[in-house]
């Protein structure tokens, strides 16, 4: 190693113990500003990420309404489902909300951006609003009296919990 190699790197290493390092997974860049070196998060956090696709879903300059839409659509349904079962039609009623929020896993998939109905991840938030949606549904139909949809199995499970 030469005595030029040797000044140099004498310089360096002078120069990093001015380097303030903010947290234990994060190191000085080219320019001496703390990144990132690996994916472990850090001990503390002082933010939360946005979940992906919870951007407005009309421009930025647009009223609050307007950017919140696919979440004001899904609470409408679900208020007018509500509504209905208040007044004593409560097949309809529950029908209406189930379908509301099959239609929120509908705009989930299909739109880049949704606002508010953003709540974690798009893969969850699909599946976590299908399996609610669908099992809301499919209770409608199956309520007494009259079910629109007769599961065999579960008349005999009734048999054997129920003493006659």
């Amino acid at each position: 190693m030469s005595a030029e190699d040797a000044a140099r790197r004498a310089e360096d290493t002078a120069g990093a113990e001015e380097i303030e390092v903010r947290d234990p997974v994060s190191a000085p860049d080219a320019e001496g500003l703390p990144r990132r070196t690996t994916r472990r998060f850090p001990l503390f956090t002082r933010d939360t990420a946005r979940p992906e696709g919870g951007g407005r879903a009309a421009r930025g300059d647009a009223p609050a309404p307007a950017r919140q839409w696919p979440v004001l659509l899904v609470l409408g349904l679900v208020g007018t489902g509500l509504l209905i079962t208040a007044l004593d039609v409560f097949r309809a009623g529950t029908l209406v909300i189930g379908g509301a929020l099959l239609a929120g896993a509908v705009l989930r998939w299909l739109l880049p951006s949704v606002g508010m109905l953003a709540v974690r991840s798009r893969f969850t938030d699909i599946v976590t609003y299908s399996v609610l949606g669908l099992a809301i549904v499919l209770l409608a139909l199956m309520a007494q009296p009259d079910p629109l949809l007769k599961v065999p199995f579960l008349k005999d499970a009734l048999h054997f919990t129920v003493d006659s």
